[in-house]
C-alpha cells in the first residue's frame, strides 16, 4: 500500500468542551422548555418565533414558491423511496407457530414505534431529500406520529420553503422550526409545545450529534454521525473524470468530508488527482470542497484488489463504490453504509432518488450497523403460549437452572405451576 495522497489527521475540535455546552443546552431544555428552546433559536439561527408548529398556511406558501418541475422532481423521488423501503418491510414478516416443546408456541411480531423525531439540517444547503430519507421510512413503517424538525434560514423564522415542501410530501404529522442540539433535546424530553418523541433519526452538525449521543437512553437514535465520506474501488478501467467529480461530490458537503481513492492503478491514482484540480477551477463550491479535499482527500494505490478490499473493510466508509472489471471481491466487501456497484451507478443517485437512503453511518461506524431503513422504527417483540403439558415438560428444566444460578424465587415461580395447574 502506497499514499499518493494522503490525509491530514482530524483536529480533536474541543470535544470535552462541546460536550458540556450540549449537557448545558439539554439542561436549559429539560428545566425551561419552550422559553429555552427559543432563546436558543435566536441566539443561534436569529429565530424570534415563538410559536414553534408550522401551520398549513405556511406549508401552502411553500408550496406556492416552487416550480411544477421541482414539485414534480420531489414527488418522483419521494415514490422511489417509498417503494423501496414498503418492499424492505415486506422482508419482516411475522413470526407464529414455532414450537421447541409440543404444546408451546413461539413467534414475535413486528410493531412499529409509535412516534419518531426527523431532523433535517438546514446549514449551508437546503436538505430537502433528507426529509425523504427519514420521513418516507416511517411512514412506510407504520409509525403514527412522525414529528419533524429543521432550523430556521438564518435570520428569519421560517424553514426553507423547498425542505418545508418536501416534509410535506414525506408524510410529517408535525413540523417544527427548531434546530441545534435544543431541536434534540425537545423531541427527547419534550416541552409544552414539542410532546417528546420514542427515537429519533437523522444527520447534523458536530452539536445535533453530540445531543443526540447525550440523549440516547432517553430516547432512540438511528446512530452517532460523524463528516460524510466515501470511498472508491477502482482499477485501470474507471474514468478518472468520473472519479474525481464522486471524490468532489463528497467534499463538497463541509470542510470535514472525506473521500478516499483506493486503486491498483498508479496512472489512474495520478490521472484523479490532475482532473480533481481541473474540476475544482469551475466548480461554484470550490471553496469548499477544495478545502476538504486538500485536508482529507486521500489517494492509495494498492498492490491488488484483494488488498483494496481490506483497506475499503477497514475504512468502513459511509458510500462505497466498486469501479472494476473483476467483481469477484464484492463478496469480501463487507463494511459499508451503502454500496455502488459499476461506473454507471453514482453514488449521487442513492443520495437522491435510486429509493435507498442517503442517512448512512460514519466513522467507522458501519462495522456494527446499517444506516436508517423501514426497520429503524420497527421493532421485533417475542411471545409465547405454553399448554398444561408443555409447562409441565419445562418447568423442572427452568427450576433447575434457576437453582443453579442461586436465585430461589425464579426456580419458585417454575414450580409453583406444576402445583397448582
Amino acid at each position: 500500500m502506497e499514499y499518493l495522497k494522503k490525509a491530514s489527521v482530524r483536529p480533536a475540535d474541543e470535544v470535552a468542551e462541546r460536550g458540556r455546552r450540549v449537557a448545558e443546552i439539554i439542561q436549559a431544555i429539560r428545566a425551561r422548555g419552550d422559553s429555552a428552546l427559543v432563546e436558543y433559536n435566536g441566539r443561534f439561527d436569529g429565530n424570534s418565533r415563538t410559536a414553534l408548529r408550522v401551520t398549513r398556511e405556511e406549508i401552502d406558501a411553500a408550496y406556492a414558491q416552487m416550480t411544477q418541475e421541482e414539485l414534480d422532481d420531489l414527488r418522483r423521488a419521494a415514490d422511489h423511496i417509498r417503494k423501496f423501503a414498503l418492499a424492505q418491510k415486506g422482508c419482516l414478516t411475522e413470526l407464529d407457530g414455532f414450537s421447541n416443546v409440543p404444546g408451546s408456541v413461539l413467534g414475535h411480531r413486528v410493531i412499529p414505534v409509535s412516534s419518531c423525531g426527523c431532523y433535517v439540517p438546514g446549514g449551508s444547503y437546503p436538505l430537502f431529500s433528507t426529509a425523504l430519507m427519514l420521513i418516507i421510512p416511517a411512514k412506510a413503517a407504520g409509525v403514527a406520529r412522525i414529528a419533524a424538525c429543521a432550523p430556521a434560514v438564518k435570520g428569519t423564522a421560517s424553514i426553507h420553503y423547498k425542505t418545508l415542501a418536501a416534509m410535506d410530501i414525506a408524510g410529517a404529522d408535525e413540523i417544527y422550526v427548531a434546530g441545534g442540539a435544543q431541536a434534540i433535546a425537545a423531541l427527547a424530553y419534550g416541552t409544552e409545545q414539542i410532546p417528546a418523541v420514542d427515537v429519533i433519526v437523522g444527520p447534523g452538525n458536530q452539536y445535533v450529534a453530540e445531543a443526540k449521543r447525550q440523549c440516547y437512553g432517553q430516547v432512540g437514535i438511528d446512530f452517532f454521525a460523524g463528516p460524510s465520506e466515501v470511498l472508491a474501488i477502482a482499477d485501470g478501467c474507471a474514468d478518472p473524470r468520473i472519479l474525481a467529480a464522486d471524490m468532489l461530490a463528497q467534499s463538497e458537503h463541509d470542510r470535514l468530508a472525506k473521500g478516499i481513492l483506493v486503486t491498483t492503478s498508479r496512472p489512474l491514482g495520478q490521472a484523479v488527482l490532475q482532473a480533481v484540480q481541473e474540476q475544482l477551477s469551475t466548480l461554484e463550491t470550490a471553496e469548499i470542497a477544495r478545502a476538504s479535499w486538500d485536508a482529507y482527500g486521500e489517494v492509495i494505490l494498492a498492490g491488488s484488489l484483494e488488498e483494496a478490499a481490506d483497506i475499503a473493510n477497514d475504512c468502513a466508509p459511509e458510500h462505497l463504490e466498486v469501479i472494476v472489471q473483476d467483481e469477484s471481491i464484492l463478496p469480501k466487501l463487507v463494511n459499508f453504509g451503502s454500496l455502488f456497484i459499476g461506473q454507471e451507478t453514482g453514488e449521487v443517485f442513492g443520495d437522491y432518488a435510486s429509493g435507498t437512503n442517503h442517512t448512512l453511518p460514519t466513522v467507522r461506524a458501519a462495522r456494527y450497523t446499517g444506516g436508517v431503513w423501514v426497520g429503524t422504527f420497527l421493532k421485533v417483540c417475542t411471545f409465547q403460549r405454553y399448554q398444561p403439558a408443555a409447562m409441565r415438560e419445562i418447568a423442572p428444566l427452568v427450576s433447575r437452572m434457576a437453582h443453579g444460578e442461586g436465585l430461589a424465587a425464579h426456580a419458585r415461580a417454575a414450580e409453583i405451576r406444576m402445583e397448582l395447574l
